[in-house]
């Protein structure tokens, strides 16, 4: 099974690594880059913004910035006014990274997945419950965006339900970020460690622990439904 998964879903498996990968090693360089520039930002118009919310969901999409990077970064530079781009861009991010997997992925998954009823038989469970997969990938801080997006869209969850519920599950701890960010002094230091404070770690402990938990009865539940049809 896993000889045949590598061979036929290569390019698949390939970018999803990338997505985990890549935020980490692109963070520190473009902390520093706003750093030396977060005067010029500071500046911008409100065409200027519009342009700087472009550039973030790109950057998003393609797992080159956190969504906690841009959060803390953006309530740092604009402060509350800038928060509904800030949602906007998240929406947007995703849904370029979901048309972009699937036409990385042009249906492998799915091919190879036939191939296994059980397993095709899980997905098939977890898309029937699709809200709550969305949300509980989306308001873990750990669960990194891109990669949860490309793995969405393997799920092949529909795409309306998937933007709508994305921007829901992200708001609690975009909320937590970007509050934490209008109160920071110091950009650099800001991205480099947000200093939650006790009550916000455990916030972010407890948004970790419903995340995973939920994920891990959902999973559960889908396997043995999954099981029960085969027999």
């Amino acid at each position: 099974m896993w000889k045949k998964l590598l061979q036929q879903n290569s390019g698949t498996l390939l970018y999803s690594l990338l997505l985990v990968v890549v935020p980490v090693l692109a963070s520190s360089g473009l902390a520093f880059w706003l750093y030396q520039n977060q005067g010029f930002l500071q500046s911008l118009t409100v065409g200027g913004m519009v342009l700087y919310f472009v550039v973030v969901s790109l950057t998003m999409a393609f797992a080159l910035t956190p969504t906690t990077f841009v959060a803390l970064a953006t309530g740092f530079l604009f402060g509350w006014v800038a928060f509904p781009g800030v949602v906007a861009s998240y929406g947007v991010a995703a849904l370029i990274g979901y048309a972009v997997a699937r036409l990385i992925d042009h249906g492998k998954m799915t091919n190879f997945l036939h191939q296994f009823p059980k397993a095709e038989g899980v997905i098939d469970e977890l898309r029937e419950h699709s809200w709550s997969l969305i949300v509980l990938t989306r308001i873990s801080p750990v669960l990194p965006f891109a990669f949860m997006t490309f793995v969405l869209s393997l799920v092949r969850v529909p795409r309306g339900r998937f933007l709508v519920a994305s921007m829901v599950g992200m708001l609690p701890r975009t909320l937590f970020f970007f509050g934490v960010g209008t109160q920071a002094q110091d950009l650099l230091a800001l991205l480099q460690d947000p200093n939650a404070g006790t009550s916000g770690k455990l916030l972010l402990g407890a948004l970790v622990v419903i995340s995973l938990g939920g994920l891990y009865v959902l999973l559960n539940r889908a396997i043995k439904k999954a099981l029960h049809r085969s027999k």
